[in-house]
């Protein structure tokens, strides 16, 4: 039985695109950014940012001088902030209702540039201070300092709630992450966006899983 429901964040709850953010670092010059970055890998200094084990200005200087392309730092933010779109109303709302009936929780390879763009559009548009406010508990990686999909990344959550794998769900568009929580016996959904589904198909209008 399903008693707890772990989000990921990008490609589940918030829309994305990583094509927008290599046509706007290609704007700029770089025309090689999924060779750095893409859904299914990424270059050192992107694991050290998501980790937060760098600073937002060692980031950018990193960047910097791994690409050899001199961006300012507003250049910079504007193109890695394109991949994100919207928040959808109908999402918000059904986690709301989720909250309802199971303990959800959010676990999000992130960092602190997108960070503050994301909560930021949060505030503007639904006056949520932040994602908190849809869950239980929130779980960034630059603020627990690992990733997914490292199984200890996903232990962290399990022994800071003290629930049981067998009865919670992660829900994930990543293949990778879905089989690093695998080894720990959670139980997953792997979301496919190439069949325009989203999570609005996987729960009652009451907001149960169908």
């Amino acid at each position: 039985m399903i008693k707890n429901i772990i989000f990921d964040l990008g490609g589940v709850v918030l829309n994305i695109d990583y094509n927008r953010t290599a046509q706007e670092f290609k704007k700029l010059g770089l025309q090689n950014f999924d060779s750095f970055y893409s859904q299914a890998k990424q270059s050192h200094v992107f694991d050290l940012f998501e980790k937060g084990l760098i600073t937002a200005e060692k980031f950018r200087e990193m960047f910097r001088t791994t690409t050899g392309i001199i961006f300012c730092d507003m250049e910079l933010d504007r193109a890695w902030n394109a991949m994100l779109l919207d928040l959808p109303k109908e999402r918000v709302e059904l986690l709301q209702k989720v909250k309802n009936h199971y303990k959800i929780f959010l676990l999000s390879n992130t960092n602190i540039i997108h960070y503050e763009a994301y909560t930021k559009q949060l505030q503007q548009i639904y006056g949520l201070q932040n994602l908190g406010e849809l869950f239980h508990k929130e779980y960034y990686s630059h603020e627990i300092h690992l990733r997914k999909p490292e199984p200890e990344c996903f232990q962290f959550v399990l022994d800071d709630q003290e629930i049981l794998a067998e009865e919670t769900l992660f829900i994930d568009d990543s293949s990778q992450h879905i089989k690093g929580a695998n080894q720990l016996n959670i139980r997953t959904l792997l979301m496919d966006n190439s069949q325009n589904k989203s999570i609005i198909d996987l729960f009652n209008n009451e907001g149960k899983l169908k």
